[in-house]
């Protein structure tokens, strides 16, 4: 569905039947966290689902006020593979052994 920003996102859901209008973030929900429109502008998850759609890939996202801006909340994302049972570090590439590179892109030596 698409968010509040425009983008594509499995967690954001909006009901609109008949009038309503709730809408809410369901990865925020899950970890007890508060969803506000303006959380959507700077959220990571989206392009992250675009860049990586490993079954095996389970986001957890926090709201947190970075050093940098004091005013602004963003959500920030772990990520952690079911398969290899391991924390990834960057979400967009994933763990490494789920879908690992064939070898016509493997550096031949």
């Amino acid at each position: 569905m698409r968010t509040p920003a425009g983008k594509e996102c499995k967690y954001f859901y909006g009901n609109y039947f008949r009038g309503r209008s709730s809408e809410e973030c369901r990865l925020l929900q899950a970890s007890g966290q508060r969803w506000s429109a303006d959380l959507c502008k700077t959220c990571p998850v989206p392009s992250i689902l675009q860049a990586n759609a490993c079954e095996f890939l389970q986001l957890k996202g926090t709201v947190a006020r970075p050093v940098t801006s004091l005013l602004q909340r963003r959500v920030q994302v772990t990520a952690f593979c079911e398969k290899v049972k391991r924390a990834v570090a960057e979400p967009h590439i994933g763990c490494g052994e789920c879908h690992p590179l064939p070898p016509e892109f493997k550096v031949k030596e």
